[in-house]
C-alpha cells in the first residue's frame, strides 16, 4: 500500500476537530477504477488475476500481525456471527453491542430471516472453521480499491488502498469478499429483485482471481473447501455494519433499509437462486479439481 508519513512526534494518525487524517505518499500508479461503484466487475480477466495475486501478497504481509480484533463500530466487515457453533447467539450479541441496531425491530426481523437462509452454508462451513487461521484482512478488495500500472486491459494491480473495513478474520473470508465484491453484478439485483437469475456472474473472472491468488499463496485443501460457503456468508456482517452506520451516524432509515433488507436478506436469498447455486457450485468444483491436481502432482 502507499507509504504513510510520520509527523514530527512520530505519529501517523492526526486528529483535528473531530476528524482523523493520514498522509500517504503519492503512488506511482493509476486509479483506473476511481469512478466505479462497489460491485462493478473487472474490465478484464487479466485484471481479476492480478487483483487475486495482490490480495495474496496482502495476506502474506499480514502474517504475524497479531493485534486484537476491532471493537464494535460501524463500517467494519467482521466475522463473528458465523465464526462459531451458534449463529443465533452470536447474532444476539452482535445486535446488542450496537445501539442503533439493538432497538430496531425490522433489523432484528431481517437479520433472523437472513440467518435462516444462510443456515445451510454455515453448516457446510462449521467443521472447517478450526482450519482457518486468524489473519488481519482487507475485507473490501474491489477494483476501485486498487491502484493499477496502466489503463490497459493487461494492467497489473500495484497496491491496495482503503483498509477501513479491515478486521482480524481469516484469508478465506477476505478472498470470499473479493469474489462477492467483483464477480456478481449485485446492482442489477437492486434494479430487478424479482429476477435473480438475470444477475450477471463473471465466471471467467472468478477463476482468474483464484488462479492469481494461488500463484502467490496456495490455499490448503480445507481452505478451498471452506471458500464456497464463505462466499455466501461473508456479506452478512458488512450489511449489518452498513445498517448501523446509516441508522446511527447518518440517521437515514431509507439507506438503512437498503442494507438490512436489500443487501442482507436480498443477497442471502440470491444464493438459493439458480444463479447463486451455479456460482457456489463452480467454487466447489474448483476446490475439488485443485485438490485432485495437487494430489496428482
Amino acid at each position: 500500500m502507499p507509504r504513510v508519513f510520520f509527523d514530527a512526534e512520530g505519529e501517523t494518525a492526526i486528529e483535528r476537530e473531530g476528524w482523523t487524517y493520514e498522509v500517504h505518499e503519492v503512488p506511482d500508479a493509476i486509479d483506473l477504477y476511481g469512478d466505479a461503484l462497489s460491485w462493478t466487475p473487472f474490465r478484464s480477466a487479466a485484471h481479476a488475476w492480478s487483483a487475486g495475486r495482490l490480495l495474496a501478497h496482502v495476506h502474506c504481509a499480514a502474517e504475524g500481525f497479531d493485534a486484537a480484533p476491532r471493537k464494535p463500530r460501524p463500517l467494519v466487515a467482521s466475522l463473528t456471527i458465523f465464526a462459531g457453533d451458534d449463529p443465533n447467539e452470536a447474532l444476539r450479541h452482535y445486535l446488542a453491542a450496537r445501539v442503533a441496531l439493538s432497538q430496531h425491530e425490522r433489523v432484528h426481523e431481517c437479520a433472523h430471516e437472513a440467518l435462516a437462509l444462510l443456515a445451510p452454508f454455515h453448516e457446510e462451513l462449521q467443521p472447517l472453521l478450526p482450519a482457518l487461521e486468524p489473519l488481519w484482512t482487507h475485507n473490501d478488495l474491489h477494483a476501485s480499491n486498487l491502484l493499477w500500472s496502466n489503463s490497459g486491459d493487461d494492467a497489473a494491480a500495484i497496491s491496495a488502498i482503503d483498509f477501513g473495513l479491515s478486521d482480524r478474520t481469516n484469508a478465506v473470508h477476505d478472498l470470499a469478499h473479493a469474489i462477492e465484491r467483483n464477480i456478481v453484478e449485485w446492482l442489477k439485483l437492486v434494479d430487478d429483485p424479482a429476477h435473480p437469475d438475470n444477475i450477471t456472474v463473471h465466471m471467467d473472472h472468478l477463476h482468474a482471481l483464484l488462479d492469481g491468488y494461488e500463484s502467490v499463496r496456495p490455499l490448503s485443501e480445507k481452505e478451498r473447501v471452506a471458500l464456497a460457503p464463505m462466499v455466501a456468508l461473508c456479506h452478512a456482517e458488512f450489511a449489518l455494519s452498513e445498517a448501523d452506520y446509516f441508522l446511527g451516524v447518518l440517521g437515514s432509515e431509507e439507506k438503512a433499509r437498503m442494507a438490512y433488507d436489500g443487501w442482507l436478506v436480498g443477497h442471502a436469498r440470491w444464493f438459493h437462486s439458480n444463479a447463486g447455486t451455479r456460482l457456489l457450485n463452480s467454487v466447489r468444483k474448483w476446490a475439488a479439481d485443485r485438490t485432485v491436481q495437487k494430489e496428482g502432482s
